[in-house]
């Protein structure tokens, strides 16, 4: 029998408590513990969930020694300072997305993480969906060509309130990070980084950006065309161009279960590949497959992808005139 991953959730949020119902459908892994910096809502999580510890600030899950894993589902801004806590502790990490608030926060993760040889991996849920996995084969087969041009976007329609989460730079707020992130992802898997990055758009009075336009410049014509924004609804669409067809992933692009094949000159073809459980599994699967194998990261989703991507969301904000900082006082 492989030994059982014991998984921590750090900041039991909207997100944590659809992450950790997955667990049901994930052998070998189990979330035991949950971290609050309210015990009071890590009691109540952890009575949701059935996890037997809950702590009350983040340096106590990070001493635990029964817990192999962290899930980071903190606001953006404090991965950065948990994620190398947690590295130091020789805890393996699911960074939720964005990474972190900053490129340089990103670098600082990566490197100790690459120094300590410690499992981490961003929680990009979309590359490990089986109808997103069937489209890279697809790709990789040559089934459009050369890949020449990405389109994507993804955008809600929500009421500014500058306390919210989704508002306030504090905590890490903006459609770049929180849903640009997507979109850039999605481009950077299929064409690489990017050597210029263009981008439009427009703030909210605190100063966190509303929506994005972004142009990516991949070299010899070819591009990404990107768009996101809290300011008003986008389909959630993608398009993968090549030189003899195209893919088309219908909404929500980032968590699809179809895709539909154009080969120039044939008939669309339909793909579906469902995901398992509510489709978070897949990236619960990833990281307790490679901390029990003793990977340092992951193939799908590795560091350097995170940085690519990081560092295009950080070249955005700066055209944009948003300012993210990490929260160094996280832990304090």
């Amino acid at each position: 029998m492989n030994r059982e991953i014991r998984w921590g959730v750090v900041g039991p949020g909207r997100i944590a408590e659809k992450v950790v119902e997955d667990f049901a459908v994930v052998d070998g892994a189990r979330a035991v513990a949950v971290a609050s910096r309210s015990l009071e809502r890590a009691e109540a999580f952890a009575g949701r969930h059935g996890q037997e510890r809950a702590y009350g600030s983040y340096a106590e899950i990070l001493a635990d020694p029964d817990v192999d894993v962290l899930y980071l589902a903190t606001p953006h801004p404090q991965h950065h300072a948990l994620a190398l806590g947690a590295l130091r502790a020789g805890k393996a990490l699911l960074v939720e997305k964005a990474f972190t608030a900053t490129t340089a926060g990103a670098q600082e993760v990566v490197d100790l993480a690459r120094e300590t040889g410690v499992f981490v991996m961003e929680a990009m849920w979309t590359r490990f969906q089986p109808a997103v996995v069937a489209l890279r084969e697809l790709v990789a087969d040559g089934a459009i060509g050369e890949v020449r041009s990405v389109q994507a976007d993804l955008g809600v329609s929500r009421e500014y309130d500058p306390a919210d989460r989704l508002f306030d730079l504090a905590q890490g707020g903006g459609a770049l990070l929180d849903l640009g992130v997507y979109v850039v992802s999605f481009a950077q898997m299929l064409l690489g980084t990017p050597s210029r990055v263009t981008a439009a758009g427009s703030l909210f009075p605190s100063g966190a950006d509303a929506e994005a336009s972004l142009l990516l410049d991949h070299g010899d014509g070819r591009s990404a065309a990107l768009m996101t924004s809290l300011r008003n609804a986008l389909p959630g669409q993608a398009r993968v161009f090549g030189t003899t067809g195209w893919i088309d992933v219908p909404p929500r692009f980032h968590h699809p279960h179809t895709i539909v094949l154009h080969r120039a000159g044939a008939e669309p073809e339909t793909i579906t590949r469902a995901p398992l459980g509510a489709g978070y599994a897949h990236e619960l699967i990833e990281v307790s497959e490679g901390v029990r194998a003793g990977r340092s990261e992951s193939a799908v989703m590795p560091l350097a992808d995170t940085l690519a991507v990081q560092t295009v969301l950080g070249e955005a904000a700066d055209q944009l005139g948003v300012r993210h900082a990490e929260d160094v006082a996280v832990l304090g």
